[in-house]
């Protein structure tokens, strides 16, 4: 079976039951008091609709009903961006006062609502210090109509709301898989002291790029659900064999938890599989214990456990990822952040934190999408789809250019990777395993992001005073399209070995 890849999407079969037209007539009538939400399919049914007709999907298109509904189907969290900038490094009286009257508002109508009195604790669940965002437990419906046509607010969303638990598909494991893999020797050759390296690597010149750099000195963010702690290649041993003078760092932002309040973290170790599998593509030490090395075999990794999966469905998922983009910004020494996790809407408060990051010169790299064959055709999937981020999806072996059987393709691709072989969609990039001492396969636009997160770090390591625009126009120059760009496929897959000479 094919592993390690998203599951993001359901067929979209859902009939559209609930016009924009009639529920605004609920929300204008006399009883507006005592309606009650839309249930999770109906919701869903919209959105369904908006995807399968354009493509895409934004809370700010459904009328106040449907964006109340999905706030008070998801844990009553209404994320609200305010003011005309995504951050504030440094408040301004003016910020604050938006945000401040944001709060009045939300304390005066909720508490005649609720016919009682409510304080500040109540209402307000987050606040970030950085962007421009709050999180509020909200149950007015007009509340919601006020904050949604506020001039000073940039988005209104319910960020609780989980579309994915309301779909035919099992998001609670969507890219999770710790099991080794049976992997064929036919898919990786011995190299010195005694590591595997991938057939994939091969295919991008990424061996002869080795001589003229290995990532040294660079650091390399990485979001996604952690790094185990039953690998020591990723752990103890990050430096074995001819990996040194590195470090690795695990941090935890994401909360476990129903409750939106909850604040605690449950670590920095990976409970799904994938974030692992990620962080031993990119950084792997080029080890003597006869198991695979990374693209960026002596850079040092900073790795967020942020989600619980790659599908970021949730409040504390979102919360999560938006918080490790914030903190990865503010660190001078990271250059490249790596991402193979997504949504197929986009997400607010993480849209905002990767503005954030970006503005700070650094060179976001995201997934393009992962799903069943049956449904990628839905393009490339948030954040990859953002102007600010890198966008790369993978390609098998064939002749031609051919997604893998569950990547997707699209015209803000902006790099490939060939990570499958054509005659079998189970043998893709061989990487170090979530267990000690074992190996595995690893797919999807996920592998294709963190390999190419690996040659980004090997370019600037070579290059270490170059700026981000400097790296990438060295990547799209080496690529296979360039000077041309492909409508599916961007500049296609590049040549390490022609970046860092």
């Amino acid at each position: 079976m094919k592993r390690f890849f998203f599951l993001f999407l359901a067929i979209v079969t859902i009939a559209f039951s609930c016009t924009k037209e009639s529920t605004q007539e609920q929300v204008d009538s006399p009883d507006i008091a005592k309606i009650e939400p839309l249930e999770p399919i109906e919701i869903n049914a919209i959105i369904n609709k908006s995807l399968k007709e354009t493509g895409n999907f934004k809370w700010e298109d459904v009328d106040t009903y449907v964006l109340w509904s999905a706030v008070m189907n998801g844990g009553n969290i209404l994320t609200v961006g305010y003011d005309s900038e995504s951050f504030t490094e440094y408040r301004t009286g003016n910020s604050l006062n938006i945000k401040r009257d944001i709060v009045n508002l939300a304390l005066d109508m909720e508490s005649d609502a609720a016919a009682k009195v409510k304080n500040e604790k109540e209402i307000v669940v987050f606040d970030s210090e950085v962007i421009n965002y709050i999180d509020l437990h909200v149950t007015s419906i007009d509340l919601v109509e006020a904050i949604r046509y506020n001039p000073d607010v940039r988005y209104a969303e319910p960020s609780g709301y989980e579309y994915f638990a309301h779909e035919d598909i099992e998001k609670s494991s969507s890219g999770c898989n710790n099991t080794p893999a049976n992997v064929n020797p036919a898919d990786y050759v011995t190299i010195a002291p005694n590591a595997q390296q991938s057939w994939t690597y091969t295919k991008h010149n990424i061996p002869q790029a080795w001589n003229y750099s290995t990532g040294s000195g660079i650091t390399v963010g990485l979001i996604d659900t952690g790094v185990s702690d039953e690998q020591s290649l990723l752990g103890s041993s990050f430096n074995n064999g001819y990996s040194t003078g590195r470090f690795i760092q695990k941090y935890g932002t994401y909360v476990n938890s129903i409750w939106p309040w909850s604040t605690t973290t449950d670590g920095p170790s990976d409970k799904c599989g994938h974030g692992t599998l990620m962080a031993a593509t990119i950084a792997s030490p080029r080890n003597n214990k006869n198991l695979p090395v990374g693209v960026a075999y002596n850079c040092n990794l900073v790795a967020y456990r942020a989600t619980s999966d790659v599908v970021l469905d949730g409040y504390h998922e979102k919360r999560g990822v938006s918080d490790a983009l914030t903190q990865l910004a503010n660190r001078s020494d990271v250059k490249v952040i790596s991402m193979s996790i997504g949504h197929i809407f986009s997400a607010g408060n993480i849209s905002d934190a990767i503005k954030y990051a970006y503005s700070k010169g650094k060179m976001i790299i995201a997934a393009g999408g992962t799903s069943t064959n049956f449904t990628n055709w839905a393009g490339v999937i948030f954040p990859a789809s953002m102007s600010e981020t890198i966008a790369v999806t993978g390609i098998t072996d064939g002749a031609g250019y051919t997604e893998c059987a569950v990547c997707h393709k699209g015209g803000k691709i902006d790099f490939t990777v060939i990570m499958q072989r054509a005659n079998d969609a189970d043998r893709t990039s061989v990487c170090l395993g979530f267990f000690e001492n074992t190996n595995t396969y690893v797919g999807g636009s996920s592998v294709a992001t963190a390999t190419t997160a690996g040659i980004a770090a090997l370019i600037w390591s070579k290059n270490p005073t170059w700026t981000r625009q400097q790296v990438l126009d060295k990547m799209k120059q080496s690529a296979s399209f360039y000077p041309n760009r492909h409508s599916d496929f961007g500049w296609g897959s590049i040549n390490a070995l022609a970046a860092v000479q």
